[in-house]
Order: structure tokens, then sequence, then C-alpha cells
């Protein structure tokens, strides 16, 4: 297992992670260390334990055992009513857009700030064109989710993300079910969000084009732990069978894939 240098001090870290469903392990020890500011993509094969992983950080799901940290306080152990404030700093993006048909964009939007900030509706309304108007959405605020195509509604989701000043965003597969324009244009926006608003970008995907552009640095999970972390380009140049197996989609290798 090898890991791309990084600071000591980590921003986000699972420690010893495991996790089962029904008895069958999923996550066997994992150990992954996120910095702040950072772009990271974890990927693996299907059912491997991507999306768990981010779920575990804001408590969607609970752990068997280990740690996970962030910012310097332990939150796997934390109470229900103690996630609200961890949720309000990490947001996540799910694989659907889970927008309401029935409110326009800017509606979607501000419903957040109504709810977690008791922001007065007209207030609400404002912040949300403002987010819009950072994911290029700004014209589209009047329109309802129905009316548009499946990336608009994904930036949209973001937006509503990014309403209560997230520092971290988890993205579950967000390029899933795009074609590939669109599907670069979000590659673009993560990055510029990392950049210009210093978001932590934490990223499940199995878009390799996507892991290559943006990336900082990749988590390959495998057999329940994290094989290796790396840069894009360390990745591309791994000697490890497993990696380039994965990398270069072959059916053939020494990759074991339960189920088949």
């Amino acid at each position: 297992m090898t890991e791309a240098a990084r600071p000591t001090a980590a921003f986000i870290e699972y420690k010893d992670v495991t996790k089962a469903f029904a008895g069958k392990p999923v996550l066997r020890g994992m150990n992954l260390a996120i910095d702040r500011g950072e772009v990271m993509f974890i990927i693996g094969t299907s059912g491997v334990g991507k999306s768990v992983t981010i779920k575990h950080l804001i408590g969607l799901l609970r752990i068997d055992r280990g740690e996970i940290w962030f910012d310097g306080q332990r939150v796997d152990q934390l109470p229900e009513r103690a996630l609200a404030p961890l949720r309000k700093r990490i947001g996540m993006v799910f694989q659907s857009s889970t927008l309401f048909d029935s409110m326009t964009l800017a509606e979607n939007v501000a419903l957040p700030l109504r709810k977690h900030q008791r922001m007065a509706w007209a207030a609400a309304l404002d912040e949300a064109r403002r987010r819009l108007a950072q994911v290029y959405m700004a014209e589209h605020a009047e329109r309802y989710p129905a009316e548009l195509s499946d990336g608009m509604r994904k930036r949209a989701a973001i937006a509503r993300t990014l309403a209560l000043g997230p520092e971290v965003v988890l993205f579950d597969e967000p390029t899933t079910g795009l074609d590939p324009v669109s599907a670069r244009r979000i590659d673009r926006l993560i990055r510029e969000l990392a950049g210009s608003l210093g978001v932590t970008a934490v990223v499940v995907s199995h878009d390799l084009p996507s892991t290559f552009a943006i990336a900082d640095r990749v988590a390959f999970l495998y057999q329940g732990v994290v094989h290796v972390v790396a840069t894009p380009d360390q990745l591309r140049a791994s000697p490890d069978p497993i990696v380039q197996q994965f990398i270069g989609g072959k059916s053939s290798g020494p990759m074991e894939t339960p189920g088949f």
C-alpha cells in the first residue's frame, strides 16, 4: 500500500474503519486522510464501499468499528442531535439531484436557508439566486426542474448544497448519467469551487476522465481497504497490476470481482 505525500495534520481522517451489512464485510479496516481544500476522488469497483465511505462522515450510516475525525473532532460517535451542526459544515450532493419538482430552482436552493437559518423568504431567494450564479444557472432561477437537463439539475443541486456555506462538499457519482459535455462542465465546476471558495471536495466516481482531469489525489478502494492513494500522474504510472487492470478497464487480471 502506498500513499502520496501529505501534511501530517489531516482535515478529515478515517482510522481502521470497518462496516458490514447483513454480516457481509464492506470496509475492512479502511484508512484515509484528506487535506483541507483538496479535491479527493474515491474510486473502485461497484459495491466496494465508496458511497458508504462518504455517508459515514455525516452520520447517514454508522461504522461498526474504527474512528472518523473531522477538523480535530471525532464524529463517528456523535449523537443524532449533534449531527445538525456537522451537516452545515459538510454538504452532500447525491447521485440523483433530489430537487422538488413543484418548486423553481431558486425556491429549491432557498429551502435549506429557510429551514436551517430561519431566513426571511425574500432574503433566502436573493441568496439562492447568488448561489445559482456561482454554478452558472442564474438565468434559470425561475424554471422548474422538469424543464431542465440532467446536467443543469445537477448544477442546481450543487447550488442548494452550497447555500449553507459548507467547508466540505461530498459528491456521490456527480457525472453518472450525464453526456460527456455535461460531465466535463460538472468537473470544471467542482474544480472551480475548490479554487475560488476553498471548498474541500470528496468525489465518489466511476468516471476516470473526471478523476484524471481534476483530482488532486485519488484513493483506490479494493477489498475493503484503501489499496493506494496517489496523484493522477502517480496512478497512471503505478506498476501495481491491480491498479493497471482497473484504470485500463480490463476484464482479465489479478483483481478479484465478487459475483462474477
